[in-house]
C-alpha cells in the first residue's frame, strides 16, 4: 500500500538526506585530517625531543658512560615520556629506564638496521601490555641514529616511548568537536530543508488551489506570489490566464445580454409593427375629428376643456408609439468625425429654456487636446440630450450639473468618456442596470425608453453607458466612446 505522502514532506526528507550524507562526508574527512595533523605534531616533538636527548648524552655514549646515561634517562622520564633506551653500533642495549627493562620484546631490539651510514629515524606506534596481556597503554615509538660529530657511521640510536594518551584525548576532544558542530550543523540543516521546502510547497498550493477555483467557474482568483523565479513566472502565467477566462466570461455575459437585447427588440419590433398598423389609423381619424369638433364656435367651456384633455392624450399616445417605433427600428448610422465638446454645447442650447426654468448651474470641464470621435452626431446629441433632460428633472430648482469629458487609456484601447452628474435625488444601486431596459421609468409621465434607446444608440458605436449613483447623493452617467485615429 502507498503512503500518502506530501510534497512537502517528500522534499524536506530528500533534503535532510542528502544534507545529513554531506554533513557525514565532510566531519569524517575533517576528522580524518585533524587526527594526521595530531599525529604529525606528536611525531615531530617526538623528533625534536630525540635530538634533543641525543645532544645530551653523546659525549656519555662516546665514553661509554652507561651508568651517566642511565641516570640521565631516569631524569627525563615523565608522564609522557615513558622510556628511553641507547643502543650501541652494534644495536646491543647499552641503558635504559628501570619500566621497560622488564619488556624485552622493547628493550633487547633495536628498530634500526645493520646500514651504519643511515640518518633516517624510524617511528611507529605500539601497545604496551601488563602481565596479564592486558593493553596497558599505546605509545609512539622513536628511534633516531646517533652521529657524534663528523661521523660517517653510526655510533648508536636513542629509542623514545612517548605516551598516546594526550594525543589520543586530543583526538576524542576534536571528534566530540566535530561530532557536536555536525549535529548543530543537522539541526540548522533541519530547520532550513522545513522552510525551504515550505518556501518551495507554498506556492504550488496556491497555484493548485486556483486550479480549483477556476474548475469551479471562478476566475477572480489572483494567486499572490512575488517571487522571481520559475514559481513566479508560473504565477504571473496564472494570473494572465485567470485575467483572460474572466475577460472572456465578462464578454460571453456581455454577448448573450445583448442577444437577450435583440430578441426583446425582435418582439418590440412585432409588437410595435401591430400596434402602428391597429392603432395609428384609428387614432389618426380620431385625432382629426376631436380638432374639429374644438374648432367650433359654439362649444361651451367644459366641453372644450374636455377636448382639449382628449389632445393630451393622443398626443401622449402619439409620443409613445413614435418612440417605440424608434427604439425598434434598425437605422443606418452617418459617421463622420465630430468634437465632443461641440456636441455637448450644442445640446445645452436645445435645453437652454428648461435649466433656466429651474435656475439650474452647468459646469463644464474639457480635458485638453480632445481628440475626435467618429460617430452620427444627431444620434450621439439625442444621448446627450436624454441624459440632460433627465438631470434637469432630478434636480432641484437651483441644482447643479457637471459635465467632464476627457480621454482615457484603459487594456481594451482607448477611450473619450463623457460624465454628466447632478445633485439631484439619485438613483438606488439596485436600479443601475434597470433603468436601461425597455418601458422601466420612474417618472409619473414616463415611457422607460429613453435611455434604452440611449444604450441601442451606443452599442452601434461599440460604445458604453453606465450609471454611477448614490441615493439621495446625485447622479452621475459615464459615456464611453471609442478614440480612433483620423485619417
Amino acid at each position: 500500500m502507498a503512503l500518502n505522502i506530501t510534497l512537502r514532506t517528500r522534499l524536506a526528507l530528500w533534503v535532510i538526506f542528502l544534507l545529513t550524507v554531506q554533513v557525514v562526508l565532510v566531519l569524517f574527512v575533517i576528522q580524518r585530517q585533524e587526527v594526521i595533523a595530531i599525529e604529525q605534531e606528536q611525531t615531530e616533538r617526538g623528533l625534536v625531543l630525540a635530538n634533543s636527548i641525543i645532544q645530551e648524552n653523546t659525549p656519555l655514549l662516546v665514553r661509554y658512560d652507561y651508568f651517566a646515561l642511565k641516570e640521565n634517562i631516569e631524569a627525563r622520564i615523565d608522564d609522557q615520556l615513558i622510556y628511553i633506551i641507547f643502543y650501541d653500533r652494534f644495536n646491543r642495549p647499552g641503558a635504559g629506564n628501570d619500566f621497560i627493562l622488564t619488556y624485552d620484546d622493547i628493550y633487547q631490539f633495536s628498530n634500526l638496521g645493520e646500514d651504519l651510514k643511515s640518518r633516517e629515524p624510524v617511528v611507529q606506534p605500539r601497545q604496551l601490555l601488563d602481565a596479564d596481556h592486558n593493553p596497558l597503554m599505546n605509545v609512539l615509538e622513536i628511534e633516531a641514529p646517533i652521529f657524534p660529530q663528523d661521523a660517517t657511521d653510526r655510533w648508536g640510536s636513542v629509542k623514545l616511548g612517548l605516551s598516546l594518551e594526550e594525543m589520543q584525548a586530543e583526538v576524542r576532544r576534536t571528534s566530540m568537536l566535530l561530532l557536536g558542530i555536525g549535529v548543530l550543523g543537522l539541526l540548522i540543516g533541519i530547520i532550513g530543508a522545513a522552510w525551504l521546502a515550505r518556501r518551495i510547497t507554498t506556492p504550488i498550493l496556491k497555484l493548485v488551489e486556483g486550479t480549483e477555483h477556476i474548475s469551479r467557474g471562478d476566475f477572480s482568483l489572483q494567486i499572490d506570489i512575488d517571487s522571481q523565479d520559475e514559481i513566479g513566472n508560473l504565477a504571473k502565467s496564472f494570473n494572465e490566464m485567470s485575467r483572460q477566462l474572466q475577460l472572456l466570461q465578462r464578454r460571453m455575459e456581455e454577448a448573450n445580454k445583448r442577444l437577450i437585447q435583440v430578441e426583446k427588440l425582435a418582439s418590440i419590433g412585432h409588437i410595435s409593427a401591430g400596434i402602428a398598423h391597429e392603432i395609428r389609423n384609428p387614432l389618426t381619424a380620431v385625432k382629426l375629428n376631436v380638432q374639429k369638433l374644438s374648432e367650433k364656435e359654439n362649444l361651451d367651456e367644459s366641453d372644450r376643456v374636455n377636448l382639449e384633455i382628449s389632445q393630451e392624450g393622443i398626443a401622449q399616445i402619439e409620443k409613445f408609439i413614435r418612440e417605440l417605433l424608434n427604439y425598434a427600428r434598425v437605422s443606418e448610422l452617418n459617421l463622420d468625425w465630430f468634437a465632443m465638446d461641440q456636441i455637448i454645447d450644442g445640446s445645452l442650447k436645445m435645453i437652454a429654456d428648461s435649466l433656466e426654468l429651474k435656475d439650474v448651474t452647468v459646469e463644464k470641464h474639457y480635458g485638453a487636446d480632445l481628440p475626435q470621435v467618429r460617430v452620427d452626431a444627431d444620434k450621439v446629441r439625442q444621448i446627450i440630450l436624454n441624459v440632460l433632460r433627465n438631470s434637469c428633472e432630478a434636480v432641484e430648482t437651483g441644482g447643479e450639473i457637471k459635465i467632464c469629458v476627457e480621454r482615457t487609456d484603459t487594456p481594451s484601447g482607448s477611450w473619450l468618456r463623457t460624465e454628466i452628474s447632478d445633485n439631484g435625488r439619485g438613483v438606488p444601486r439596485k436600479d443601475w442596470e434597470n433603468v436601461f431596459e425597455p418601458f422601466y421609468t420612474t417618472k409619473a409621465s414616463g415611457i422607460g425608453l429613453g435611455l434604452a434607446i440611449a444604450r441601442k444608440i451606443l452599442e452601434q458605436h461599440s460604445g458604453t453607458i453606465r450609471v454611477k449613483s448614490q441615493e439621495g447623493a446625485g447622479s452621475c452617467f459615464e459615456i464611453l466612446l471609442p478614440c480612433e485615429d483620423e485619417p
